[in-house]
């Protein structure tokens, strides 16, 4: 076995490094302002933008399974990786268009739900291809493999650097009132399209002098066919057995997911396939003991880091609303983006990277570095540390303070010294134990694992204590229902008082149908006090706020809203009203309330510290299974 030692690493490392750099600039970009256009252009409840959110970027990492297997048996890695970028190309062109017509919210979301598919299968064809390709150029037991993942995770979090920088400069904007510029998204969406095109055209140009093996071969071509000993094509038998017994298993789980304990059709397939598919590439006839034990330990490790990335994805989520609700983002009179956070988590990469190389190199030249199963506990331990972090910073606040910026931009350096101990591993470690012919089928198991950590981030997301929650909106083409709204003039007053404060509303009955919609509303001529900060809250999804009520319990506010239609050439405004609770119900973890931040961030303290202490308990076990390939 060669166990070169050579420092330099081949071009090719840095091609995939300036290729990929680009394509996660484009899906960390889109990413740094997605939810913010939901919540504030199509006004999406957190929840519900929270769950579309964990759709999208959980089949994001589900599809490599499919372009895995295509680039496997038929494509090879560089015309699926072509294939897979100019979809997603597409895909954030879409996502301008929705941004573009965000005005019309069925259209708009039609687009974007359109765009998200193209994002979604492009993903697929590109993501799992190019993360093999690194490791095809390198012999093997070549210990430098190690550091090359570690350099191309440099590259990606470059992109996910620039990404909030530009795409988020250019989506979130604000107007002189502090108020988000729904129409600026779009803007977002089209530089990450650009980045996506920059990503093309160097994988492209440049692809046949770099992407090479050791000895000078051409690297990601489309598979040979093998031939009989009469030089006809060896057919694949087809095990109709295993095919069967498959479905069968992928419907029984998916029906007990889904019908007994209520999951969506997304999650329901997603677990699913990541117990049937891992089942039918372990039970292959063609592996010898030692690939099976070396695949058992890829799909172990990948059940720990779903505890990983579920906690950790909450950037794009749930962290960002902290970031734009109750972080303090002002910086010498400049009120920082919230969405320009999601750039900490990459500049710490980028600046720890090349750290990181030399310390495992380091430990390497003295017999002392540590296995991946080790490593990877040390990541789940240092997340789990973050939310601790955070946690502590949060105690005991209201929901009107914000906090020093300090907190959030800890907790992503703590979580960055863990992603650095977890990640690139776990890459070089699947390109390491999977048999070649299976490297990229087994690879899009590995992000399929990811797949099911980012839905249920979105899932846990969703969790994130809401103040406000918008539970009716009523749009008519005339005044009726705005008669019972002039009666309170919300003026500038209001928005110079502190959102601690409050203020005297008068009161209106609201009627509901037998569905628990609100249909109609009736003056009522008494008063109640209602939090400036609850009034703060709903106008910032909704600039127009001037007047409003409140129900006789206090918990609803109406207030007026607008919409623009295009009526034969000229612009109707149609007037109405939105109901918004102010005291929603609080979510549930295991059957306890999430009261507060506090409660929301301990969740992932209590899941990321059990997984890290499981795994390193199992250290041995795996280590065994490894056969030498630690």
């Amino acid at each position: 076995m060669n166990t070169t030692t050579k420092q330099s690493h081949p071009k090719g490392l840095y091609l995939l490094y300036f290729t990929e750099m680009w394509e996660r600039f484009s899906y960390y970009g889109m990413r740094a302002i997605f939810m913010l256009y939901m919540v504030n252009a199509l006004l999406f409840d957190k929840a519900s933008a929270s769950s579309i959110y964990g759709s999208y970027t959980g089949l994001v990492y589900l599809t490599p399974i499919l372009g895995g297997y295509i680039a496997d048996r038929y494509w090879g890695n560089r015309r699926s990786i072509i294939f897979g970028g100019i979809l997603m190309a597409c895909g954030q062109l879409f996502m301008f268009f929705s941004g573009s017509l965000y005005q019309d919210p069925e259209l708009s979301k039609m687009i974007m739900y359109t765009g998200l598919g193209f994002l979604i299968f492009g993903n697929g064809f590109f993501k799992p291809n190019i993360s093999t390709m690194v490791g095809s150029l390198y012999k093997e037991g070549d210990r430098r493999v190690d550091s090359a993942f570690t350099i191309f995770y440099q590259g990606i979090n470059l992109g996910a650097l620039l990404a909030p920088a530009i795409c988020g400069s250019l989506g979130e904007q604000y107007d002189e009132l502090g108020i988000i510029i729904p129409s600026a998204f779009r803007w977002g969406f089209l530089a990450a399209c650009v980045g996506m095109v920059i990503s093309l055209v160097a994988f492209i140009t440049l692809k046949n002098k770099f992407i090479v093996t050791p000895e000078g071969e051409a690297v990601g071509l489309p598979p040979k066919q093998e031939l009989d000993a009469s030089g006809a094509k060896v057919s694949v038998p087809i095990n109709a057995s295993k095919i069967a017994i498959g479905i069968a298993a992928f419907a029984g789980i998916y029906f007990v997911f889904s019908y007994f304990l209520g999951w969506d059709l997304i999650g329901s397939v997603m677990v699913a396939l990541c117990v049937v598919l891992p089942a039918l590439i372990i039970t292959d006839s063609s592996l010898t003991k030692i690939e099976k034990d070396r695949i058992w330990v890829i799909y172990i490790i990948a059940f720990f880091v779903i505890f990983f990335w579920m906690a950790f994805e909450q950037a794009g989520a749930s962290l960002t609303f902290f970031a734009a609700e109750q972080t303090d983002r002002n910086i010498f009179g400049w009120n920082m983006p919230a969405s320009l956070f999601q750039m900490f988590n990459a500049f710490f990469i980028v600046i720890l990277a090349p750290l990181f190389v030399a310390i495992w190199g380091m430990l390497g030249r003295r017999g002392k570095e540590p296995s991946s199963p080790v490593k990877q506990s040390m990541g789940l331990a240092f997340l789990a540390l973050g939310y601790l972090f955070i946690a502590w910073g949060v105690n005991g606040i209201q929901p009107w303070d914000k906090v020093s910026m300090l907190w959030l931009v800890g907790l992503y350096l703590i979580h960055t010294v863990g992603e650095l101990c977890l990640s690139p591993i776990g890459l070089s470690m699947v390109v390491k134990l999977a048999p070649i012919r299976f490297v990229s089928l087994l690879m899009g198991v590995w992000f399929m694992s990811t797949a099911l950590a980012n839905k249920l981030a979105g899932e846990l997301s969703a969790l994130y204590p809401e103040e406000v929650k918008m539970v009716a909106a009523d749009r008519v083409a005339n005044d009726s229902t705005l008669s019972l709204l002039n009666v309170s003039q919300m003026d500038t007053a209001i928005w110079s008082m502190s959102l601690k404060d409050s203020v005297t509303l008068p009161t209106a009955a609201i009627n509901y149908d037998n569905e628990g919609n609100p249909v109609a509303f009736e003056a009522r001529t008494g008063v109640h006090k209602v939090s400036v900060f609850h009034l703060y809250l709903i106008r910032l999804m909704n600039k127009d706020i001037s007047q409003a009520l409140v129900s006789e319990d206090g918990k609803h506010l109406i207030v007026n809203s607008k919409d623009e239609d295009r009526v034969e050439g000229k612009i109707v405004v149609n007037n109405g009203v939105e109901v918004w609770d102010t005291q929603p119900e609080k979510p549930t973890f295991v059957g306890q309330p999430v009261k507060n931040l506090f409660d929301f961030f301990m969740i992932f303290v209590y899941l990321a510290g059990a997984a890290a202490v499981i795994l390193f308990l199992l250290r041995k076990f795996l280590l065994k299974r490894m056969h030498g390939l630690s």
